[in-house]
């Protein structure tokens, strides 16, 4: 079984959903420490004066002693769901394929969330559904693995009983390879192309969230993502 696994990410970037992709089974990594000013918690969209940041407030106190998971949502603050919804209704409507997936999102910045895992599992799981992903998507918590980095990683994949686990580029530099082939799981390290599609507004601008994509491509978004890169991992 081909594994791979990423922690909670707002409104992800089309490199997150080529790796899950290639994959038969995707780990939802909600039980690390939360990262401030990280894409858990923010992504990038496309406007007519450039990428603009949208970030969802959340209470920090106390977050080094807490997991992702645990990380509440500050809806006191200020009206981030109706400023997000406004935003990508604004800077959106005009495209092609916008009222193909607008009722989801004007519903989803309706409801009042508490946790930031919950709104990233459950934003996550209908953008694979639409882009036609289907795979198993596994939530940490439900597991006890054991280890930090490169060790619970494997442990992960031991548990899962998986022969092959897609890092992250990031992954070169901290995977313990040698270990992982000793223990009959082969590592295998994203190295992702970002294509060019068509987008609202001047010249062409990569890494926004997988919504910019979809709004403007539709359908063939999925194709899109996987265009100049690896289409399959061997077992």
């Amino acid at each position: 079984m081909i594994l791979t696994a990423h922690q909670p990410v707002y409104l992800p970037w089309l490199g997150l959903f080529h790796k899950i992709a290639l994959a038969d089974a995707f780990v939802f990594f909600d039980q690390v420490q939360y990262v401030p000013k990280d894409y858990i918690s923010r992504n990038s969209v496309k406007t007519n004066t450039g990428p603009t940041l949208l970030t969802v407030p959340v209470y920090t106190k106390g977050y080094l002693d807490k997991t992702i998971a645990q990380m509440e949502i500050n809806n006191e603050s200020e009206r981030w769901a109706e400023k997000h919804w406004k935003t990508i209704l604004l800077n959106y409507k005009k495209a092609p394929y916008f009222n193909l997936y607008a009722g989801f999102f004007e519903d989803l910045y309706k409801k009042e969330w508490k946790l930031l895992a919950d709104l990233n599992y459950y934003m996550l799981t209908w953008l694979l559904q639409q882009l036609g992903i289907k795979i198993p998507v596994l939530k940490a918590g439900n597991y006890t693995f054991k280890g930090s980095k490169s060790d619970l990683v494997l442990d992960m994949c031991l548990t899962l009983k998986a022969n092959t686990y897609i890092f992250g580029k990031l992954g070169e530099d901290y995977a313990d390879v040698q270990k992982f082939k000793e223990r009959g799981v082969t590592p295998v390290f994203q190295q992702y192309n970002h294509p060019t599609y068509k987008q609202l507004y001047k010249d062409f601008i990569p890494n926004m969230s997988v919504i910019d994509l979809m709004f403007n491509e539709g359908p063939a978004s999925l194709e899109i993502i996987m265009s100049g890169n690896i289409k399959t991992v061997a077992k």
